[in-house]
């Protein structure tokens, strides 16, 4: 894996998530001060993109049915969603994320 520049650090919303398409991955980049997260965008129990859901500290929440998850795991904390979603590593250079993702071919 390596580490690729998926967004401006100004293009990522404070307290929600941005939606992008990215290399055939489809991300979801939160905000939380000097930190981005970066999770899958569907959620695993209906195939929802989170990033249209609501933001609130480390969790995203689906809005179709609530599930809930966490940023940084990808772990539900809430039903119905039993299944972690895949997250990815991040950093932030100058004004730049940057996600670190599977290569081509590789499972997330």
């Amino acid at each position: 894996m390596t580490f690729q520049e998926v967004a401006k650090l100004a293009d990522v919303p404070e307290g929600a998530a941005l939606g992008i398409e990215f290399e055939g991955h489809d991300l979801a980049l939160v905000r939380d001060g000097d930190t981005v997260y970066c999770i899958q965008d569907w959620c695993s129990h209906a195939e929802i993109p989170l990033s249209d859901g609501d933001v609130e500290g480390c969790e995203i929440e689906c809005f179709l049915h609530g599930s809930r998850f966490d940023l940084r795991t990808g772990k539900p904390l809430g039903l119905p969603a039993t299944e972690p979603v895949p997250v990815y590593q991040t950093k932030i250079e100058g004004e730049t994320v940057w996600v670190d993702l599977p290569n081509q071919g590789e499972n997330a």
